[in-house]
């Protein structure tokens, strides 16, 4: 069984590796080991010790996803296995619809989707295209992300593809420690479902919205296609690898930072602020209200 401060030094070992803010690693690296020399950990176990410390990773650099947590369920502890791990979420996704919660029209011909999950680009096209015929038709859209945590970065550009009208929008980067690599991320050219254009979208967020589902919702706001409406999210940017450091802790860490084209940066502990402030369950009321109250247009109903 591990003590403590060996618990606490493999995370802080992990983090060294792999966290892609290098030149941060050595102020964290240093006020956690200074606690530990101070027997702050000492007398703390299992979920606390695991608050505790990620409380402390975040004094020293305000990044959500990196964070030391407790599961009741055991872990693996043998290395980790990428495929496992695709595996275990695309079968996640398939269980729950490709993250598509529900779709309908609501009065006034508005299309309404509700999404707890981002979709990969190449298992959730068909869910996603299918969810955007439905919708075809509709004077006003409200994507519903108030409950959506997460998912692929490929998944949230199909996604935002849909309201662009082309694969001219380049949306955002995402730049890599490990390989030094950075990936763009642009419009998608074709699509399984008309693109939605030249009509409103409102996006609704809430403090429970997070990652792959901030992405959708800064990167329609930032590009000016989207008004948000809610609450501020909880603001996490960076893609994350996650390790067993015993059967019930485990260590977050960020090893890539997404770099949104418009603004240059993203939403990392600051959230994605809405464009409208309302508490998250007067959201849909509130958006439904603006579009009924917009001035009629014109426009095209997809291509």
């Amino acid at each position: 069984m591990l003590t403590n401060e060996q618990i606490v030094g493999r995370a802080l070992d992990r983090i060294g590796a792999g966290y892609v803010f290098g030149e941060k690693v050595p102020d964290i690296d240093a006020a956690i080991r200074r606690r530990l020399a101070a027997g702050e950990y000492d007398d703390l176990a299992g979920p606390v010790l695991c608050e505790t410390v990620t409380t402390h990773f975040q004094d020293v650099c305000p990044d959500k996803h990196l964070r030391l947590l407790w599961t009741d369920e055991p872990q693996p502890l043998e290395p980790e296995d990428d495929d496992e791990e695709r595996a275990a979420f695309l079968a996640q996704l398939r269980a729950e619809n490709q993250g598509i919660r529900r779709v309908e029209h609501v009065d006034d011909n508005i299309g309404l989707v509700e999404l707890r999950h981002i979709a990969t680009a190449d298992e959730g096209a068909a869910a996603i295209g299918a969810a955007m015929r439905l919708v075809a038709g509709t004077c006003a859209l409200v994507l519903d992300l108030r409950a959506c945590r997460g998912g692929a970065p490929e998944g949230a550009a199909m996604w935002c593809s849909y309201f662009f009208r082309d694969d001219q929008v380049h949306l955002n980067d995402i730049y890599e420690r490990s390989t030094g690599v950075t990936r763009q991320f642009w419009t998608l050219a074709h699509l399984p479902a008309p693109r939605y254009l030249d009509r409103p979208v409102y996006v609704l967020t809430s403090a429970n919205t997070f990652s792959g589902g901030e992405d959708v919702a800064y990167t329609l706001q930032s590009h000016g296609r989207a008004v948000l409406v809610g609450e501020t999210t909880r603001g996490g940017a960076h893609p994350t690898a996650r390790h067993a450091i015993t059967e019930h802790v485990f260590v977050t860490v960020p090893v890539a930072r997404t770099v949104n084209s418009v603004t240059g940066t993203n939403w990392e502990g600051v959230g994605v602020v809405p464009d409208v402030a309302v508490p998250a369950d007067e959201a849909l009321d509130t958006a439904l209200k603006a579009v009924r109250t917009r001035p009629a247009q014109a426009g095209s109903r997809g291509s």
